[in-house]
């Protein structure tokens, strides 16, 4: 990467986030108006996000609409978006003295933005209903932003091996060509799938500000809910409707585009998609019968309670029906290696990406071909095409860096006087955008109690792992300030 960076690029960028910010806090208004409580801390911080983005729009009035984002600006951009938006985001519950700690407010922000679902909330019920739902829109919010990221931004950056993904493969072929066409599908298949839920959660009999949450949290595989019991206090029929849901969102949105289109072959002939739906049932089933056996569930109940759990942990939205640490042992070691999946390439979940582990998976096959056969030449396809030694390498150097990033956050947790258990589990889920993870941060439990600068860790965490850990971390090396 060569040239100076054109900072006002990256400034118009943040400019134009903070104006759909200030847009959202100010429906939030609506709801508490409805529900008679307080709006100034919506009215405040719309405000300040407002004043922010026309001091910004000053800045950077004149920058021409025709230079091309580059690299190093879109790494800025990017991040410095995600950073900022999660900031702004803690305002209402500071100015609402819902959440009075900065650290925790940030905490709860950052949660929302990047879907992670991770709480400080002990009494989640007791906030007011306009604060919490702030606190769901964060995630439908964050949600629409991560599909944008991860189908138009990461593929033209060409990081952790987007670029098999990239719009000349997967969407310039089969979507259209123009970003912005391109941008207009996602949005309206994602408020497709956010009101259909809505429909079906009010047919269950759920009123309808807890099915907006719910659908926002579901649709975005984000968490949040209104409730203190998650999802478990409704009934079978809803928790049916969130699963079913949950299981949508992990899947490429490129997939539902072909689905609306009725591309059926083009579906078929996917590996990830197959791949995705073949691990969860596998894993499921073996989670059911495990239920039914040990613990004595009746059959029904073991295959909602064992699928519903492990859905949500793979796609990386966080609701629960169950405390799977109460499981046997086996059962929520599953659980936990399962936080290392995530969902489809180009879904709202977070982690590793199943696409990447199906490449890992190849390469190790073609290792073991090859030593059977050293001078053949035997490429690592991926639905039904080759895959570019490049992109194979990096999507390896990826998964490599992710462990690593993990086992480092992990060291520096227990150094902050947590419990290995917990402090994998919390570094686990919170880089993969999870929720709930293992030891005292299990689905009965939230974060409330750990140290301040554990939060603060897992907070920066959350962000490195949803921008999928390069984005971020190519901030801190000295190459890419240089000219």
């Amino acid at each position: 990467m060569t040239g100076i960076i054109n900072f006002r690029i990256a400034l118009k960028v943040l400019n134009r986030n903070l104006y759909i910010i200030a847009f959202a806090l100010l429906s939030s208004v609506a709801v508490a108006f409805i529900y008679s409580e307080s709006f100034m801390p919506f009215v405040w911080s719309a405000l300040i996000t407002v004043a922010i983005a026309f001091i910004l729009s000053l800045l950077t009035k004149n920058q021409s609409e025709d230079v091309v984002i580059g690299k190093r600006e879109a790494y800025i951009a990017v991040t410095l978006s995600w950073a900022v938006i999660g900031l702004i985001g803690s305002f209402p519950y500071l100015f609402s003295h819902a959440i009075p700690s900065f650290n925790n407010a940030l905490f709860e922000s950052v949660s929302g933005f990047t879907t992670t679902g991770s709480s400080i909330l002990t009494d989640i019920e007791s906030l007011p209903k306009s604060i919490l739902f702030w606190r769901s829109l964060t995630h439908w919010i964050g949600g629409i932003g991560i599909i944008v990221l991860f189908i138009i931004v990461m593929p033209t950056l060409k990081i952790g091996g987007y670029n098999l993904f990239t719009l000349e493969s997967s969407l310039q072929e089969k979507i259209k060509p123009k970003i912005k066409s391109v941008g207009y599908r996602l949005l309206f298949i994602y408020l497709l799938l956010t009101s259909v839920e809505v429909v079906l959660l009010l047919i269950g009999k759920m009123n309808l500000y807890e099915s907006v949450c719910h659908a926002f949290g579901t649709i975005a595989t984000g968490g949040f809910s209104p409730k203190n019991t998650s999802i478990a206090g409704y009934s079978p029929y809803i928790q049916y409707v969130v699963m079913f849901f949950m299981l949508l969102s992990g899947t490429n949105f490129v997939i539902h585009y072909y689905f609306l289109k009725r591309k059926f072959t083009d579906i078929r002939q996917n590996d990830e998609v197959k791949f995705y739906l073949g691990i969860v049932a596998i894993l499921g089933l073996f989670l059911t019968f495990s239920m039914y056996y040990y613990l004595g569930k009746p059959l029904e109940e073991s295959f909602r309670e064992s699928f519903f759990q492990l859905i949500s942990i793979v796609t990386c939205t966080g609701y629960a029906t169950a405390d799977y640490l109460q499981w046997p042992a086996f059962a929520w070691v599953i659980i936990f290696f399962a936080m290392f999946l995530g969902g489809s390439t180009g879904s709202t979940a977070g982690g590793i990406k199943i696409a990447r582990h199906l490449v890992l998976i190849k390469n190790i096959k073609r290792m073991f071909r090859q030593l059977l056969s050293p001078q053949a030449v035997i490429p690592v396809r991926l639905n039904g095409n080759a895959v570019d030694e490049e992109d194979n390498n990096s999507i390896l150097t990826f998964i490599s860096v992710y462990f690593l990033v993990f086992l480092s956050g992990t060291v520096l947790m227990v150094l902050f006087g947590i419990d290995a258990k917990t402090a994998s589990g919390s570094v686990a889920t919170c880089m993969a955008g999870i929720g709930p993870g293992i030891g005292t941060v299990g689905p009965a439990s939230n974060f409330a109690h750990l140290p301040e600068a554990a939060k603060a860790l897992l907070t920066f965490l959350m962000l490195v792992g949803r921008l999928e850990i390069y984005t971020v971390i190519m901030l801190f090396t000295r190459s890419f300030w240089s000219k």
